[in-house]
Order: structure tokens, then sequence, then C-alpha cells
């Protein structure tokens, strides 16, 4: 017998459907309403912040074992699932992640895989400069090479993401560094020029990141959760380093100087047949979206990412904040690609140690970076959720960060 009602109170609401015929289950009818005897739940804490709409289904599914039958009930709040296994004599309970932290997970590793595949090089470099004789001039232009197409793919890149949606831009610039991480032994072994041609589209296709993060988060993410999910793939973005710098001189000494250009190259194609098949550039389209989950996004959404026409280059450089933020990020980009290019070499030229403690030494930077990056995107959170303003907490954050690394 299938039943469908709704109650509506000034209480939390709960809609129930079954069509479950368990004998576990009993079921009186009054009132028009259905009243469920003799079913053990766990009790429901509500919060002052949670939503007041849930979503019940009750649903019949076998066990294999035991006692036969067992019912399923799933439990929809802010965009978790939980369910619960009843019958048999016993219960358990499973959580449904919801998409949109399904997304930020992908986002992170991504971002994770994006910046292994740039400091790979950083450690490779040193026995490629010593098989090759390479001075140390030419490091720097090695190494500065991948920043000749990245300069101008951050800037294209946003405006692709804005015309084309950040998953079929990531899906490309995803492609397109895993092939140019796969040529780079063979172009290091070719000749120079086709090394620094690689390294320039390696760049040119990894420029692309940051703006589909950013432009992806904001579409899958209420206001007062983004920032935590940023936290999150910066967070991957600077683990990124640190797996790297370590998988690197075991990958070097245990296959050869192709060995971790191999590993991360296809680890980047994985990742993309996953993204390609499970996430959308906006939660209205998935397929996988719960409704409680896309009523909580949606709700959670400011006027300023609403569509509308972005402005244009000239307009954005007249703003006395986009010459602040630009100047900020110099200062913070130079300490940054520094250390990420030559820590490895000067800690096995100047200091005499191995290549794997090298990298070890080198890792540590990054690997509290990425602790600190997602704690930041969560007190940013913290603040928004107390009351201060958006642009507020925005300045305060742009002021910590340059100031922590000087």
């Amino acid at each position: 017998m299938a039943a469908k009602s709704q109650l509506h109170s000034s209480n939390p609401s709960c809609f129930f459907s079954s069509q479950s015929n368990s004998p576990n289950l009993k079921r009186t009818r009054l009132g028009g309403a259905f009243k469920t005897r003799n079913l053990l739940v766990k009790p429901i804490k509500w919060g002052s912040q949670q939503s007041l709409s849930f979503s019940y289904k009750l649903g019949r599914r076998q066990q294999q074992r035991g006692s036969g039958r067992s019912s399923v009930i799933k439990c929809t709040a802010e965009g978790i699932e939980r369910g619960i296994l009843i019958g048999g004599g016993e219960s358990r309970e499973a959580i449904l992640v919801g998409e949109r932290y399904k997304v930020v997970a992908l986002l992170a590793c991504v971002m994770c895989l994006c910046n292994a595949d740039r400091v790979v090089m950083s450690v490779a470099v040193v026995p490629l400069a010593a098989k090759f004789g390479w001075s140390s001039s030419f490091l720097g232009i090695v190494q500065s090479s991948f920043l000749w197409g990245y300069i101008f793919s951050s800037v294209i890149g946003g405006a692709l993401v804005d015309k084309y949606g950040g998953k079929k831009v990531l899906a490309w610039g995803v492609a397109l560094w895993s092939l140019s991480t796969l040529l780079t032994p063979w172009a290091a072994t070719h000749s120079t020029a086709s090394l620094l041609a690689v390294r320039a589209f390696f760049g040119l296709a990894e420029g692309v990141a940051m703006p589909a993060m950013s432009t992806l988060t904001s579409r899958w993410f209420p206001s007062h959760e983004r920032a935590s999910a940023i936290g999150i793939c910066m967070g991957g973005f600077h683990l990124g380093n640190v797996v790297g710098l370590l998988l690197t001189p075991i990958m070097l000494s245990t296959i050869g100087i192709s060995g971790p250009f191999i590993l991360f190259s296809s680890l980047g194609l994985l990742w993309l047949s996953t993204w390609i098949s499970k996430v959308t550039n906006d939660p209205c389209d998935s397929p996988f979206v719960s409704k409680s989950e896309l009523r909580l996004i949606q709700a959670g959404k400011s006027d300023s990412v609403k569509k509308r026409n972005p402005p244009s280059l000239r307009h954005l450089l007249s703003k006395l904040p986009s010459w602040t933020v630009i100047i900020a990020n110099i200062t913070n980009n130079w300490g940054y690609f520094v250390l990420l290019s030559w820590m490895p070499i000067y800690f096995n030229t100047v200091f005499n140690v191995n290549l794997k403690q090298a990298a070890w030494f080198s890792a540590v930077p990054w690997g509290t970076m990425a602790v600190s990056g997602y704690m930041a995107g969560k007190a940013s959170d913290s603040l928004i959720r107390a009351g201060y303003s958006l642009t507020l907490v925005r300045k305060i954050m742009q002021v910590i960060i340059p100031l922590s690394k000087s």
C-alpha cells in the first residue's frame, strides 16, 4: 500500500512517504496522517541556524541475511542525507554527503595535481642539470619558462570561464597540462628550445585553474560556506607542493627521470574521467543534487553572484581596489615562486644534502600553508556569520596573508 502525507506546523516539518510492507513497521492512520510505531531512530538535534525543512523517505530494502526484511529511512537537511537501516534486529546509520561537497573535493584534488605537476620540475631539474650540464643562469630560464604562459592564461582563462563555464575550461586545462607534463622528459632530451616551449605551454594550460575554481565555488556554495570551500581548494593546492616534493625523489630513484612526470600526468587524466561525468557548471543542471540542497544553495546566493555582464578590463583597471589586489598578489607571488622553484636546489647545492632530504625540508612551508589556508577560510565564514560585511572580511584576510609571509 503506497501512501503520502505532509505535515505542516510551526515546528520543523517532515514529509513522509512509504512503500514498505515490512512487518517490522506498524502504521495507523490518524486524521489523514500516518503515525509510525515501534520505529527506533536516533533523536534529531535542532540548531538555531539549521534548516526547518526535512525530507524523509521510507523505502523497502531486502537483506540477504538473518531474519529477512529491513527498511531504510533517509533524512535530508542542508544538503546532507542521513540514512538509517532498520530491521533484522539491528540499525545502523549512513551519511550520504551533499553533492556540493563532492564538487569541492574534486576541485581540491585537481588543485593538488596542479601544483604537484608544477613542482616536479623543481626537483627533477637537479638531475637534469647534472646530465646536460646546465648552468645556474639557464636553470633560472627553465624555471621561469612556466610563467611565460601562466601570466597570460590567468587573464584569458577568466574570460574563457565567464563565456564557456568552469567545467569545460578546467577540463581542457587539465587535459593540456597533463599532456605537457608527460612530454617534458622527452622535450628535455630533444632540445632546450622544445623544453622551454613545453614548459611555457604547460603554464598556459595551468593558468585557467584558479579562475575556474573561483567561479565554480561561487555557483555551488552559499555565501556563508564559500570561504571554507575556497579554503579547502587552496589547502589542496598547497598540499600538491608537499605531494610533489615527497614523491618526485622516490620516483626519480626507482623509475628514472620520466617516472614522476608519467605518474602525475596519469593522475590528471584519471581525475578528468570523473570530472566530465559527475560535475556541471551550475547545481541547477546537476541530476545528482537533491531539492533541499539546491534550495539551500540558492537561498544563500547574494546579489553579487547573480548572472550579469562582466565589467570590462579598462573599467577594472580604473579602480583603486583592483590595483591594491594586484600589488598584494605581486608581493605574495614573488616569495611564493622563489621558494617553490629554488628551495630544493638551494638545499642541495648550499648545504650539500641529498635530493630526498632537500625535498623534505622544502615541503615543510607548504604543509603549514595547506593547514592555515583552510583555517583562514573557516575563520572568514565565521566572521561573515557573525555579521561582519563581506568586504571587510576580504580586506582583513588580504592584509593578514602578506604580513604573515613577510
